[in-house]
């Protein structure tokens, strides 16, 4: 009976070790993957942020950070703005930046900037930075026209007397926070001036009078309204650099006069040889007409023959025409003679 008691007691034991194996082992795991969240908490409790333990632990098997939600909510808090945890959450879940939104609508409240967390998250989602946007609206940036990192640093047009001008022009701007959804971005503002400033030399008279004016590129680019539909204000545009280039106009003309000369070139050259081809068809058509008359003076025998033959040529006839001929070859070879080159003159 005492041996029965004796295993009793020793299951017993065994059992209680082993329950309390077991807690450690749990308590061990449970701090090593939320005890780092005591801290947090208790930083949120010392920031009166109402962050509870259970949410954050609700955050990590969510897989949100809860570092990022907890500070954002602290900052919140701290600067009086009315966001709760479960919206800085879910914007998390969304693919967002709660801390850059918050930072921004912290920015916007010290500057009296209308703007609230459903357009700011909207924007953020957007892709667009917002706390970025909301220091551009309070202190506006300026930006280079053309841009120097597309590989231009000028942008060149050509004035109606054919001069090229360079110019160069700094563009300040300020963020318009309602227009951030939608709205173009600094790309087209460069674009937009650099037509404006295109179009405006082109139109110029000559180039003395841009370069007696320049500020003239800029009023009447301003008069364009270039922000409309984007995402900024101009507040002005500064023409920074004027530069006279090439004489575009006299290039031109010269490439023309070089183009007609080559195509005057090459109809000379169409009509030498078609005149060379011209002699050498009358060349052949020469020797055709020669070997003609040969054939014909080959039947001369033939139809003396014949007369002869038919009774219609006596001998007497023939030795008449045998002496014109012969008189005539003598008639030709003096005639020939005295054709040939002129006496010297005393």
């Amino acid at each position: 009976m005492i041996s029965s008691l004796m295993i009793a007691v020793t299951a017993g034991q065994v059992a209680t070790w082993a329950l309390v194996i077991l807690a450690i082992i749990v308590a061990l795991v449970f701090l090593l993957l939320f005890g780092p969240l005591f801290g947090l908490w208790i930083q949120a409790l010392s920031a009166r942020a109402g962050v509870g333990i259970f949410e954050m632990i609700g955050m990590r098997l969510r897989r949100v950070n809860p570092n990022t939600i907890v500070l954002s909510r602290i900052q919140a808090v701290r600067a009086g703005l009315q966001v709760s945890t479960a919206d800085l959450e879910n914007h998390f879940l969304a693919g967002g930046r709660p801390i850059n939104v918050v930072r921004a609508l912290i920015a916007a409240n010290r500057a009296n900037i209308q703007l609230d967390w459903k357009v700011a998250t909207a924007i953020d989602l957007a892709g667009r930075d917002i706390l970025e946007a909301v220091q551009t609206s309070v202190n506006p940036k300026v930006i280079d026209c053309p841009n120097p990192a597309g590989g231009k640093t000028t942008v060149d047009a050509v004035a109606k007397d054919g001069i090229q001008v360079k110019a160069k022009a700094r563009v300040t701007v300020r963020a318009n926070i309602d227009r951030l959804v939608g709205g173009a971005t600094e790309e087209t503002i460069v674009a937009r001036v650099g037509e404006g400033i295109v179009t405006t030399i082109g139109s110029s008279e000559s180039y003395k009078a841009v370069l007696e004016n320049p500020d003239g590129i800029s009023h009447r680019v301003l008069e364009k309204g270039l922000d409309a539909g984007t995402a900024f204000e101009i507040l002005s545009i500064d023409i920074a650099d004027v530069d006279v280039g090439e004489n575009v106009g006299a290039k031109l003309q010269a490439d023309q006069a070089e183009a007609d000369k080559r195509r005057f070139q090459a109809e000379a050259e169409k009509r030498r040889a078609m005149a060379a081809a011209r002699e050498q068809e009358m060349k052949a058509l020469t020797q055709e007409n020669r070997a003609k008359v040969v054939e014909a003076e080959a039947e001369i025998p033939k139809a003396i023959a014949e007369a002869f033959h038919k009774g219609n040529l006596g001998v007497m006839d023939y030795y008449r025409f045998q002496n014109i001929q012969a008189d005539t070859s003598m008639r030709e070879n003096i005639g020939g003679e005295e054709a040939g080159p002129e006496a010297p003159k005393e």
